[in-house]
């Protein structure tokens, strides 16, 4: 293997695993589904247990298919879709830094720019896109998981997000 190809598999794997732990503690972690949809309402997205399920969902599917190179700029934009949601509805008004209270947006834009990062180098050859035949890197995979991510976390903040209105102030 190349070092691109062995730079993809690492990149691939870590950041596949984490959002595969990361989706998996959404749905079977310490509070349940349940706890992550009354964490969900809590953040205006409504309703909230269908998007703890689908959240949850979305990054087993997602992550799995990164780790494996499986799809990948389809598996990279469902990551990037859900790490705008989370940046948009938990994170962005804590700042950037994630160790300042109410965590910010660190993490989540990392992961993000690091799945958009994999989605252009492509997955190597040490991945079941390579072993198929499925050719999406450059420009076709960059393209194709910013326009999943972007327009797929628009749809479900426009169609489903609907956070509590501060009150005025007198």
């Amino acid at each position: 293997m190349t070092s691109p190809d062995t730079a993809a598999l690492v990149l691939r794997i870590v950041v596949g695993l984490t959002i595969v732990a990361h989706g998996y503690n959404h749905i079977f972690g310490p509070g349940g589904v349940q706890g992550t949809a009354g964490w969900f309402s809590s953040m205006g997205l409504r309703p909230g247990i269908v998007h703890a399920w689908m959240s949850g969902l979305t990054e087993l599917a997602a992550g799995f298919g990164l780790a494996f190179g499986f799809l990948t700029p389809f598996s990279a934009g469902a990551i990037i879709g859900t790490m705008v949601v989370a940046g948009i509805t938990a994170h962005r008004k804590n700042g950037f830094f994630i160790f300042k209270p109410g965590q910010g947006y660190e993490y989540v834009l990392m992961i993000a720019v690091v799945a958009a990062g994999i989605a252009i180098l492509g997955p190597g050859k040490a991945s079941l896109d390579h072993a198929i035949g499925i050719d999406l890197d450059g420009w076709a995979g960059g393209l194709i998981a910013l326009g999943l991510g972007v327009v797929g976390s628009a749809g479900l903040l426009g169609g489903a997000w609907r956070p509590e209105k501060p009150a005025p102030t007198t």
